[in-house]
């Protein structure tokens, strides 16, 4: 919502926004844009307006019961939401990118943004995250190219379709395709009948890059596909593949035949086969509007990942504190295998918050032992309490990981007890990596004010 506030302002709107808790960086960053921030939802702030809005763009985290949402219900006020309003206003005509898949959304989009800014094409960008080659998550853009994360979980109160759905791209990329989101959806079926609308809506004259390492994504595709598909993966069947080198670059494939080489630049921030897998489905989707892969290599060479995607926030007593937004089973494996790569033996203490409203519900529980192996050390946190607390004993879920003669994982609800625990285990050379999809309560920077009160 942030950012679709951002591009409203760029088109030249004047916006006001509310939310129930205004901090920064987001309010910095609206505020700078010339966006009046409301702390909360009083309908009173409409009557301290200066002029009536001639239309209100509500969130999916609003619902009905919401002050200001029942004002604006009594009072027959103009509304709709985020999507729609995005699709109808900024994405109508243009060229949509749009980047689907249950992972990888956000760095997926990101690098094809910075793929087509490096190519001179100046396209309009939403994305969840803040890419570092830009210095915000979204903009209008000057061309007729838009590239958007293109989310499936539901739009608004009053419209329970996926987000997706409002966006009409002409070049849809559907990176992979897992159970999540077990608040809205009962199955993953469910989901996969999300993706079908969304596939319906790519014109004859679009094209579908789609993971070919995925079933559930085959079983989308066979259910009906009227645009081109273009499949990607590691395998050389597929339309793209690739083949990786030493140092997690890795070569491209386009019909078998080498059309490029990948090199991350060393302060990139990128490593996995994960990364290389979104770098070639970012590359597939370029190539759609004419850059090729080459140019598209060239660029991925000075790119930077997001924030909170294995970014370091800081080294300690020659230990190196990181952050990442990992909290799916499949998003943890993915990320300890990239950190792993790149440290080779050295130690990795795994620091979990499994705070997600899929994880609170305890769907993907029995997984998270698994995803956890690569980690020396694991210190999961579940509040016992409040709206963060689980529904599911944190400590007997992490049990197998454990032994007679050693306890790898660890489990608490207190966090200092954790971030004392953390900087009493780490010793110098270690890597702790910090997993949430929230704030974390600060975590990060009390292990690293810890570490370095510790002797």
């Amino acid at each position: 919502m942030g950012g679709i506030a951002a591009i409203a302002r760029q088109a030249g709107h004047r916006v006001t926004g509310c939310d129930a808790n205004v901090y920064p960086p987001m309010s910095t960053q609206l505020e700078a844009q010339g966006i009046e921030l409301i702390e909360g939802y009083s309908p009173e702030q409409l009557l301290q307006l200066e002029t009536m809005p001639d239309l209100f763009v509500i969130g999916n985290v609003v619902s009905r019961g919401n002050p200001l949402m029942e004002a604006i219900l009594n009072q027959g006020l103009p509304y709709t939401s985020g999507p729609q309003w995005l699709g109808e206003q900024v994405l109508f005509g243009r060229h949509v990118l749009a980047v689907a898949g249950t992972h990888g959304k956000t760095t997926t989009s990101a690098m094809l943004t910075w793929i087509l800014e490096f190519n001179g094409y100046q396209p309009g960008y939403l994305i969840g995250g803040v890419p570092l080659n830009f210095s915000v998550s979204a903009r209008l853009g000057e061309s007729q190219y838009f590239v958007i994360e293109a989310d499936e979980y539901d739009t608004a109160f009053f419209d329970k379709r996926s987000k997706f759905v409002h966006y009409r791209p002409r070049t849809a990329l559907l990176n992979n395709l897992e159970f999540d989101h077990a608040d809205i959806f009962a199955d993953l079926a469910a989901i996969e009948t999300q993706f079908h609308h969304l596939v319906r809506t790519v014109p004859s004259a679009g094209l579908l890059v789609v993971n070919g390492e995925e079933s559930a994504l085959e079983r989308v595709i066979a259910r009906g596909a009227w645009a081109p598909v273009e499949r990607f993966g590691q395998d050389s069947q597929n339309e793209w593949s690739m083949i990786s080198q030493a140092g997690d670059g890795f070569t491209v494939l386009q019909g078998g035949k080498e059309v490029a080489s990948v090199r991350w630049s060393p302060d990139s921030g990128v490593m996995g086969r994960h990364n290389q897998l979104n770098a070639l489905a970012a590359i597939a989707a370029a190539n759609h509007i004419g850059i090729s892969p080459e140019d598209s290599a060239k660029a991925l060479a000075v790119f930077k990942n997001v924030k909170r995607r294995l970014e370091t926030i800081g080294v300690s007593n020659d230990i190196t504190v990181y952050d990442d937004f990992a909290h799916h089973p499949t998003a943890i494996t993915t990320t300890m295998d990239g950190l792993r790569r790149r440290v080779g033996k050295a130690r990795i203490l795994a620091v979990l918050e499994p705070r997600s409203n899929t994880m609170k519900l305890g769907v993907m529980k029995a997984q998270l032992p698994d995803s956890l192996r690569e980690a020396d050390r694991v210190f999961a946190f579940g509040a016992d309490s409040g709206k963060e607390s689980l529904g599911w004993d944190l400590a007997e879920v992490l049990a197998p990981l454990n032994t007679k003669d050693a306890k790898q994982a660890l489990a608490f609800n207190d966090l200092d007890r954790l971030v004392e625990a953390v900087a009493n285990e780490a010793k110098p050379g270690d890597h702790i990596l910090v997993m949430s999809n929230g704030g974390f309560g600060g975590v990060h920077q009390k292990i690293l004010k810890a570490l370095k009160d510790k002797k």
